[in-house]
């Protein structure tokens, strides 16, 4: 009979995406899981293959245990299922407004962007940007400055296509 090697059964966890730990989560406990943090599936997942494998809590433990855990924290109940909405589209009205983006910013209004693992902090001010006591005119220069390339400054801040660049 082969030995369980946890530290090669983790190690292999750590390659693995959430999907496929969930998968495996379900064929260790049984039932599926709702989580997606990886570390915790991985840490889960391992002690319950050591339980399966070593043996589980002996009973006198297990008494202690619940002598100790206090019930009022556990959940008695299944959480419920999410609500279904019916016909909500037909309650739904849908309206086109004619908003113009602007790219216009604030005076006051503190830009954060990392660069290289650096934070840079900028701030708005009415006649341009300063950055790291310097005042510069454009975003455009703050970014060139920080770089040494030349970057589109609302490019480089993130502020082009509503933050989604």
């Amino acid at each position: 009979m082969a030995r369980l090697n946890i530290d090669k059964e983790v190690a292999q966890m750590r390659q693995m995406t959430v999907g496929q730990l969930r998968e495996k989560y379900a064929g260790v406990f049984g039932e599926s899981t709702n989580a997606r943090n990886k570390q915790w599936l991985v840490k889960r997942i391992a002690w319950r293959m050591q339980a399966n494998e070593e043996g589980d809590l002996s009973e006198r433990a297990r008494r202690r245990a619940l002598e100790i855990a206090n019930d009022a924290d556990l959940r008695m109940t299944p959480p419920r299922p999410p609500k279904t909405f019916t016909g909500s589209d037909d309650r739904t009205i849908t309206k086109k407004l004619k908003v113009q983006p602007t790219r216009e910013l604030l005076p006051g209004t503190t830009l954060r962007r990392v660069y290289k693992g650096r934070a840079v902090m900028v701030t708005v001010l009415k006649d341009g940007f300063e950055w790291e006591g310097e005042r510069y005119r454009s975003l455009t220069a703050v970014a060139k400055a920080v770089t040494g390339k030349h970057w589109n400054g609302f490019h480089f801040f993130g502020l082009r296509n509503g933050g989604k660049s």
